[in-house]
């Protein structure tokens, strides 16, 4: 089972998070072929109660982090979360990628098994076990966080498709 937990997580957010960087990366160059500030894309939403673009990114590498880091019984890196640029954004997503490249499928053994838990000592406490939390909490999370800023950025007009998304597989 150690295998699938680490071909199920690792593999999954490096594909997403290295397309998202591309995705970025052409954000960028758009909002200087249309003469108009990259903070405009960085600041946009698709809705006002819902979170800008660069918290998107911030968030979509966190919980790239934060859930490999978990499965892999190992602390959590904690990373300021003050990105402002796509140059940041892209540096973040660098070290997300880094991370988890570090990691390895020996870490995730019987990790479907170990107990996560999440906001320990709290009344928001919830207990999972590691398949559950990949595969019903962690995964999900990540794919909302990638695919708002994919929405985001094209409804803004940036001409990507399925094909920026998936990225190279």
């Amino acid at each position: 089972m150690s295998n699938y937990m680490y071909t199920t997580s690792v593999p999954v957010f490096k594909q997403l998070l290295t397309s998202l960087s591309a995705i970025l990366s052409k954000a960028e160059e758009y909002a200087t072929e249309k003469k108009f500030e990259p903070q405009v894309l960085l600041d946009a939403r698709l809705f006002p109660d819902m979170f800008p673009l660069n918290r998107q990114v911030q968030i979509a590498a966190d919980f790239a982090i934060s859930v490999t880091a978990r499965l892999a019984g190992i602390e959590v890196p904690a990373y300021d979360t003050n990105e402002q640029t796509f140059s940041e954004l892209q540096e973040r997503i660098a070290k997300a990628l880094a991370f988890i490249e570090s990691l390895t499928p020996v870490q995730f053994e019987g990790s479907d098994k170990r107990e996560i838990v999440l906001r320990p000592g709290t009344p928001k406490e919830k207990k999972l076990l590691g398949n559950t939390y990949l595969c019903n909490y962690g995964l999900p999370q990540f794919f909302f966080h990638i695919t708002t800023a994919y929405d985001i950025l094209r409804h803004n007009g940036l001409e990507v498709g399925k094909g920026d998304f998936m990225g190279a597989y």
